[in-house]
This record gives structure tokens, C-alpha cells and sequence, in this order.
């Protein structure tokens, strides 16, 4: 490509409209959109508006249209169960149409909202596709939530319909989502007209007569629906965030701006197209497998994997490697908590020789801050450019990365790169003012967002404004706090609320655990600001040892200390460290960092919905005790401060 990609960005913030109808041609459109940008509400930006399509009809009937109906679309790799199954898109197409014509005959309309409560299969993916085909909205909630999480959901949203699964398989242990789901909807003020249930042979699920049916039977019985064409400003669906606090706030993603900057990030981004496969090791129920699992790679015509498992245990910490060579992977996307697993467990990658990655080009990395030491360790052992991006629920696709497609930019460890087309990030101080090159703030985004950012909340536009509009007028809040440099690199240091305070002196927790991270010992860590009576904050380290570590916990510590002092200084006033078997954990990988500075402090606070394992943060408020800090008590009922925008 002639262009630089810094041109092109600049390009996108100077005249956004012209920019974004280019791109929007890669979508194909029942009706034209008149207008691309509509900035008569501000600031509730739509775009595209009057533009009609569907989004069941660009992912799957357009390519079986242009012949494409041959080539393989989903790939379902499931190690727990000891499956593999593929389906072409003519095949996919053809079970999405006959699963709409099932939820039409439930009664579901365009407008109709449909829960869908269902573990890492197919069917999830394609009852995704054919709410979509309907032209209704799907809300997706994590296989396994706790009943009074989903409760929440399930009164906010008001589906017409759930849809679940029997139950969910985390590792070899089973999760039966029926009962967390009966519990829910006895809870629930909402009560859904009908509940179709997936039955699993791994452990099958009663059904209440007159309210729940057998999807299989349902299925066959029905006969395939057509695309319901929408707005382009009509929403796909509704997304929770799954931050570590607060009360879920449902995230709306129109039609239109969606799919069109889905299809710009496929070929900008991760240079994807059709014959191509893309692995996203994420759950469909997070923000990351609505886009890169389900949408984009089909928006693309490209191969899309479904991957039921894990990236150790399942059955080592050669799983993704298994599956990059067996399926010709060409880009893997996963958090980089998977990465330190895989290190954890197989630190010197002596399982990767037994596969062949000839077909891969690119690891891509998100959800959380990747530590320069895991993005150093994952380029060595692959010999691939690690991509670090940063971007959240809330935005939809990457704000920042590295442009892998048009021209991959230098990398710089501990940075997401630069921002990506539309993307106007600025760094804003404590007065509101634009910080100078290299000093920490508040990143924040200039208004308007790009297609494919939140255009607003469920049924809460004072709720959107509250949380994202009202701190930083004119522009839009990540919760995160970074700098950017002289040469226009963003660094994500840490959220907002993970900048502490030692003495005056603002400093990262995030470039504490850079430091800790690198220690070669140190599988991953977590560092937080705990309360000091003299200093008003100091930092706390917690680590993981690599597996095979013989060095006694207390040098380790003793180590960490000294190089905390060495490459950030005294000032960091890093003193003290714990060693622990794990770190408390979303079930999408994110560090329960927040949580744990309650507990530290004293804190009133609630155990999170989306914990992986609650055991942990029991681990963590013993150490806390013993480290001299209060700890806590899990299951305090004092409401949560409001939640913060969730990285994806």
C-alpha cells in the first residue's frame, strides 16, 4: 500500500464521513444509507443511517450467492468432548435459517430481544446468527453465570426467548446451566414466554411443562426464514460488561457500524480474508468472540474457529499449538493471561516442536495489559510478530494496535501501538488539559467514536452519559490512564484506578508488574496500591512461580524488591511481596485487582459475578492476613461502586 498508515488515520479524523462510506462498501446493502455520520443528536452519534441490511445475510447467504458455498466456514474443536466437526458456509447458512425459522415460530419478530445462555458450540454461534436473521437482538450471557447475575440480565433485556444449553464443561468438570437457569427466571420480575434447551449428553436438563422445549425437536420441525432486513442503526445485540465492579450495564452495537468496521479491522488489523483461518481462544460470551469468533472471520469469508477448551489442561500447554497446525491456522487471538499459563506450565516450549506452524502468521493479544516479558517470551518461542491491542466492550473492536494488514508498524514492548482509524485518543491530566508526550493521564477519546463503538446503553441514555461523556466533556472515558509518546505510541499502563498515589509521586502499578514479570522465576503477577497511613498508598506484589522453580519464595521476593528499586527506583517505595499458587481471575482472564485492594484495605465488597474460582480470593485474604493487612469477608452486601468501561 502507497499510503502510510499514519496518513490514512489522519485521513479518518479529518474527514470521518468520506473515510467511512469508502469503507462501507465492503458491506453489502439492501438500501444505501443517506447520511454516514448523523451528528443531529449529539453527542448520540449514529452512522449510516438510513442504510438497510442485515447482518445474517452478509456473513452467510452473500457468500453462498458468490459460490462460496463450499468452503469451510466454522471449524468446532472440542477437546473436552473429543470432537471435531465442520461446516462449509452452504451448511452453516442452512442450519441458521432452519434455527430462525424455529425462533419465528416462538413468535420472535424484528425488535424481539432473545437470551442466549449456551457453552462454547456451535448452536451458540448459530442461534447468534439467526437472531440476527430475524432482525431481533441477542443478548449472550456467559455459560454458567451465577443465577442473580443472569437474573439482572434477564429483567433488563426482557427476552422474548432463551435460549440454553444443558450445561458447560470447564476443564473435566461439568457446569449444568438448567438449574442456574430456573433459579434465574424464578428470581426474575421478566418472565420469558418460551426456554428451548440444547441437551448435551454430558448431563441433560429437565424441562418445565408448557414454558420449556427440546431445541432438536423444535429444529426439525421448523422450516428456514429469510433475512429480516433493518436499519443500520437498528441494534445487533446487547452485551453486559463483565468489569470486575459495579452493576452491568448493557452495551448496544448497531447493525451497520458494526459490520463496517468489523470488515476495516479484518483486513487492516489482522490481515484476514477469504481461505484464511482465524483461531479467537475467547468465549462467545465475551465481547471478543461476538467479533473475532462469530462476525468478522464469516463477514470475510474467511474460517472461523470454535475452540471448547483450554490452553493448558486440556490435555497440556500444546493445545493451541494442536490446533494451529491441524486446522492451518493463520492468526491466533487470546489474552496474554493464556500465554503465561502456557509459560507456566511448559516454560522452555519443549512441547511446541511436535507441531507444525508452517500456516501461522500473527499472535494477537487483548483484554488485559501484556507485560513486555510475555510479548518477548511468545515472540522467541514462535518466531511470529506478537501483536499486543488494546480495546473494550464498549468500543467493539481495537482502538489502538498494530496495523498488521496495511504495513505492520515497528513494535514497542509494552505499548498496543497506535490508534486505529477513527480513533482520536488524547491523554488528559487532572485539570482537563492535554498532557505533554511521555506523562501519565487519563486516555480518553475525542468525540465522535467510530462505527462499531456503543452508541449508547439499553434503555439507560442518561446511564451512557454518567459513565462515559460526563468526566471528560466532548470526549469519551476509557478508565484507563496511559501516555503516549513522541513518536505517537500509545502505552495502557493501568486503569484508572490502579494509578496510585505514594507520597505525591503518581505512579503505575502496571509498570511495576512490567518489572516483576521480568524476573525469570515469575509465571504472572499483580501489583495494587494499598492504604499507608504516611505515604497515603504503597504497592503490594503478588506472584505466581513458574512451575519447577527449586529458589525458596523468600529470595524470590527479596529479588523482586531490589529490581523494583533498580529499574523504577525508590520512589516506587516497593517493598513488599507475596508468593501464591494463583491469582483471583474473571472467568475472561482479567485480574481481580480491584478486589483484592478492598479486601487489603478494609474494605466493604462483593465477590464478582465473573469470577473463575472464588477459592482464590480466599487464598489471597489469607495472605493478606498474614502479610499484616485486614483481609476481608466474601459476600458483603454493600451495593458496588459504579462499574468502569471493561477492556475487551
Amino acid at each position: 500500500m502507497t499510503e502510510t498508515f499514519a496518513a490514512l488515520h489522519r485521513r479518518s479524523l479529518a474527514d470521518p464521513a468520506e473515510f467511512w462510506a469508502d469503507a462501507a462498501r465492503a458491506i453489502s446493502w439492501q438500501t444505501p444509507f443517506a447520511t454516514v455520520l448523523d451528528e443531529s443528536d449529539a453527542p448520540f452519534y449514529r452512522w449510516f443511517t438510513g442504510g438497510i441490511l442485515n447482518t445474517a445475510h452478509n456473513c452467510l447467504d452473500r457468500h453462498v450467492a458468490a459460490g462460496q458455498g463450499g468452503v469451510t466456514a466454522l471449524i468446532y474443536d472440542s477437546p473436552v468432548t473429543a470432537t471435531i466437526q465442520r461446516w462449509s458456509y452452504q451448511d452453516l447458512l442452512a442450519r441458521v435459517a432452519k434455527i430462525a425459522g424455529m425462533l419465528r415460530d416462538l413468535g420472535i419478530t424484528k425488535g424481539d430481544r432473545v437470551l442466549i445462555y449456551m457453552p462454547m458450540i456451535p448452536e451458540t454461534l448459530m442461534a447468534m446468527l439467526a437472531v440476527a436473521r430475524l432482525g431481533a437482538i441477542h443478548s449472550v450471557v456467559f455459560g454458567g453465570f451465577a443465577a442473580n447475575e443472569l437474573k439482572v440480565r434477564i429483567d433488563d433485556a426482557t427476552p422474548k426467548v432463551i435460549l440454553a444449553g444443558s450445561c458447560g464443561i470447564e476443564g473435566s468438570r461439568i457446569v449444568r446451566y438448567k438449574p442456574l437457569l430456573d433459579s434465574a427466571i424464578a428470581m426474575a420480575r421478566h418472565q420469558p414466554d418460551h426456554v428451548v434447551l440444547w441437551q448435551r449428553d454430558q448431563a441433560k436438563g429437565s424441562l418445565m411443562p408448557g414454558r420449556d422445549h427440546e431445541w432438536a425437536a423444535l429444529e426439525a420441525a421448523a422450516t428456514p426464514a429469510d433475512c429480516v432486513p433493518v436499519a443500520a442503526t437498528d441494534p445487533l445485540y446487547i452485551l453486559y460488561t463483565s468489569g470486575t465492579t459495579g452493576v452491568p450495564k448493557g452495551v448496544v452495537r448497531d447493525t451497520g457500524g458494526h459490520l463496517v468496521a468489523l470488515a476495516w479491522s479484518m483486513r487492516h488489523i489482522y490481515d484476514i480474508g477469504p481461505g484464511d483461518t482465524m483461531f479467537t481462544a475467547s468465549d462467545l460470551g465475551w465481547v471478543v468472540g461476538h467479533s473475532y469468533i462469530c462476525y468478522a472471520p464469516l463477514l470475510v469469508g474467511a474460517t472461523t474457529v470454535l475452540y471448547e477448551g483450554k490452553p493448558v489442561g486440556t490435555p497440556d500447554a500444546g493445545a493451541f499449538w494442536r490446533v494451529i497446525e491441524q486446522h492451518k491456522v493463520k492468526a491466533l487471538f487470546t489474552a496474554p493471561t493464556a500465554f503465561r499459563a502456557i509459560r507456566k506450565e511448559d516454560p522452555n516450549a519443549t512441547l511446541l516442536g511436535a507441531y507444525d506452524l508452517s500456516s501461522f502468521r500473527t499472535l494477537f493479544l487483548a483484554g488485559e495489559r501484556c507485560d513486555p516479558d510475555t510479548l518477548a517470551w511468545a515472540e522467541q518461542t514462535l518466531g511470529v510478530p506478537v501483536i499486543d491491542h488494546w480495546w473494550q466492550t464498549e468500543t467493539g473492536w481495537p482502538i489502538c494496535a498494530n496495523p498488521v494488514g496495511h504495513g505492520r508498524l515497528p513494535v514497542k514492548p509494552g505499548s498496543p501501538t497506535v490508534p486505529m482509524a477513527g480513533w482520536d485518543v488524547q491523554v488528559l491530566n487532572d485539570a482537563l488539559l492535554p498532557a505533554p508526550a511521555g506523562e501519565i493521564g487519563s486516555l480518553v477519546v475525542k468525540l465522535p467514536l467510530p462505527p462499531g463503538a456503543l452508541p449508547t446503553l439499553w434503555q439507560n441514555p442518561d446511564g451512557f452519559r454518567r459513565s462515559y461523556l460526563s468526566d471528560f466533556p466532548g470526549y469519551y472515558k476509557t478508565a484507563d490512564a496511559g501516555m503516549i509518546d513522541d513518536d505517537g505510541y500509545v502505552f495502557v499502563m493501568s486503569r484508572t484506578d490502579d494509578i496510585i498515589n505514594v507520597a505525591g509521586h503518581r505512579l503505575s502499578t502496571g509498570g511495576m508488574e512490567e518489572v516483576l514479570a521480568s524476573h525469570p522465576a515469575v509465571a504472572e503477577c499483580a501489583v495494587i496500591g494499598v492504604g499507608d497511613a504516611i505515604k497515603g498508598q504503597v504497592p503490594l506484589g503478588f506472584v505466581v512461580l513458574k512451575a519447577g522453580v527449586t529458589t525458596p519464595p523468600d529470595q524470590v521476593v527479596a529479588e523482586l524488591v531490589q529490581l523494583v528499586r533498580d529499574r523504577i527506583g525508590p520512589v516506587a517505595a516497593f517493598k513488599t511481596a507475596t508468593v501464591v499458587q494463583r491469582l483471583p481471575k474473571t472467568r475472561s482472564g482479567k485480574i481481580l485487582r480491584g478486589t483484592m485492594q478492598k479486601i487489603a484495605d478494609s474494605q466493604t465488597w462483593t465477590m464478582p459475578a465473573t469470577i473463575d474460582d472464588a477459592t482464590t480470593l480466599e487464598e489471597i485474604g489469607s495472605a493478606l492476613q498474614h502479610l499484616g493487612y485486614a483481609g476481608g469477608t466474601a459476600g458483603s452486601t454493600t451495593p458496588p461502586s459504579p462499574s468502569s468501561p471493561d477492556r475487551g
